[in-house]
């Protein structure tokens, strides 16, 4: 590679030295280091090796770059802009009151929310990395840990802070504020093993997904402590939608030996599960004890009442949102995850096996 010293002069042949005409391409270029590395390098100097961040700020003054006004005023921290990113897949009765936790934090903070769903449309993803990459947002929050990413590139290669809510994200470093989901999934299971259930059924949440992991660890933790053997156990598939709750009670009513209790990793397919098998001639918890996972307000509503876990979900949006504050207030953090507790609410839809 050659130096920056010879880099810089050859830029400088090529472009008049203007500071107009001199770009983070060109700086990047010269010092030997990406677009992403000479943003965080102007924009938040303490995220940068200092080897490196010189290199930088050499190449910035032998070519007289000036960012733009938009970076300059990212580098401020005066947009006054958060991103909120939700991911393609998400729940909207779940994540409602999550959402007014942030809006409620920020707006105390004078902060505008700007809403980006990665399942609105073709192009999204690659339309908020510019945004964020634009300098219009001041940190990012990430619902169930959505990062946008195209070609390479995600919103954490600009620098700005960003808090994963509901899940980690898959980069490091990225602090988050999350339910304990294996010792709550344990709480589920066990509150039916309680009751005399000893043939259960799982109701699961998409493979590989952050929540459904743990989730799903924290059923066989119990189970296994239990004693039950594998042939007592029926795994059914789910997606965290009505849709999977009714395809879960379908395949629930086709099986020849029906588990007496259900552990559904959400609300909404516990909810729709329910439905499912009552149209199938079954009663709930006569027959069949169900227990849900979120704690959302339909579950109030049906038909028996819901029995589940209650996620503190405003907790879990100010929270994030408050951690979110700390770090572009330049605040150091101690903890990268903060674990909030959920809680079992005993309702009408389990009871006691039948004997």
């Amino acid at each position: 590679m050659p130096s920056a010293k010879k880099t810089i002069k050859r830029i400088q042949k090529r472009v008049p030295r203007k500071a107009a005409n001199i770009r983070i391409g060109d700086v990047a270029r010269a010092a030997g280091v990406s677009t992403a590395t000479v943003s965080r390098a102007l924009t938040f100097p303490d995220r940068v090796l200092e080897q490196t961040r010189e290199r930088v700020l050499a190449a910035v003054r032998e070519l007289g770059y000036t960012p733009n006004s938009a970076a300059r005023q990212l580098r401020v921290g005066t947009s006054r802009t958060v991103l909120v990113v939700v991911g393609a897949r998400h729940n909207p009765p779940f994540f409602s009151e999550v959402l007014r936790g942030i809006d409620v934090a920020l707006s105390q903070a004078g902060y505008a929310v700007l809403m980006g769903n990665l399942g609105s449309g073709e192009g999204k993803e690659k339309y908020l990395i510019d945004l964020v990459f634009g300098g219009h947002i001041d940190g990012a929050l990430a619902l169930s840990g959505a990062i946008p990413s195209h070609e390479g590139r995600t919103i954490a290669d600009s620098g700005i802070p960003i808090v994963g809510i509901c899940a980690e994200t898959d980069i490091v470093g990225i602090p988050a504020v999350v339910v304990d989901d294996e010792i709550c999934c344990r709480t589920q299971t066990r509150y039916l093993l309680e009751m005399g259930h000893r043939h259960l059924a799982y109701v699961a949440g998409p493979r590989g997904n952050y929540n459904e992991c743990r989730r799903h660890a924290g059923f066989q933790a119990e189970v296994a402590a239990a004693g039950l053997k594998p042939d007592d156990i029926v795994r059914l598939e789910g997606n965290y939608d009505f849709a999977s709750g009714v395809t879960a009670g379908e395949a629930f009513l086709a099986l020849e030996r029906r588990p007496t209790g259900v552990v559904v990793t959400s609300d909404e397919m516990a909810i729709a599960f329910m439905a499912t098998i009552r149209r199938g001639g079954l009663k709930v918890p006569q027959d069949v004890s169900v227990v849900g996972f979120d704690g959302i307000e339909l579950g109030d509503f049906v038909e028996p009442t819901l029995t589940t876990i209650r996620q503190p979900r405003f907790e879990l949006g100010s929270t994030g949102a408050n951690l979110l504050l700390q770090l572009m207030r330049g605040e150091a953090m101690e903890n990268r995850l903060t674990v909030l507790n959920g809680a079992l609410d005993k309702r009408e839809s389990a009871g006691p096996v039948k004997r």
